[in-house]
């Protein structure tokens, strides 16, 4: 497809954006499940809601585009819930995983963060005042839910660190405020 307008980008990257959260539609729930915390269970389960509202937020730019949402296939959420589904075959310690499914969910909220900012920019130049607002929402959301996986990593990863307990039990604490402190 020839791309001869910043419009014509904007609604390229409106539909990728639109494949990717309904990829993770179907990812989310089976990243939750082979979660074994029941902080980052919930978590994943949140996102869930938080992303059926965003799908519907873009469905609402497409209707006042007047464009169709569909007809593209993000590869690159194909390929970063593929690298989750490699995830969840591993044969890990139930911490262990729980840090694997952390990074995978992490990559995915850095792709959406780094493709929400750029429509939104593209939003805010075409006048698109409305479609910009929503789009600034999904990528507070998306912050907001990288920043829980970051603070459930501090926890998660430290016991992961020694899924078998290896370690003093009053040695976690002190690592946990060291790792929280950088």
């Amino acid at each position: 497809m020839k791309l001869d307008s910043l419009k014509e980008l904007y609604v390229e990257e409106l539909k990728d954006l639109y494949s990717a959260e309904n990829q993770l539609l179907k990812a989310l729930p089976k990243m939750a499940k082979a979660a074994t915390s029941s902080a980052l269970k919930k978590g994943f389960e949140k996102h869930l809601e938080e992303t059926k509202g965003q799908v519907e937020r873009l469905e609402q730019i497409f209707k006042a585009l007047d464009e169709s949402p569909k007809g593209k296939k993000c590869k690159a959420m194909e390929g970063l819930v593929e690298e989750g589904k490699e995830v969840m075959e591993e044969d890990a310690e139930p911490e262990v995983m729980d840090a694997a499914l952390i990074a995978a969910a992490q990559r995915v909220e850095h792709y959406e963060i780094a493709g929400y900012g750029c429509v939104r920019t593209y939003a805010q130049l075409l006048g698109e005042t409305q479609a910009a607002k929503l789009l600034q929402q999904t990528l507070d959301e998306e912050g907001k839910t990288d920043q829980a996986l970051t603070k459930l990593a501090e926890k998660i990863n430290v016991d992961a660190e020694d899924p078998v307990g290896e370690e003093e039990e009053e040695e976690k604490p002190r690592r946990r405020r060291a790792v929280a402190a950088r």
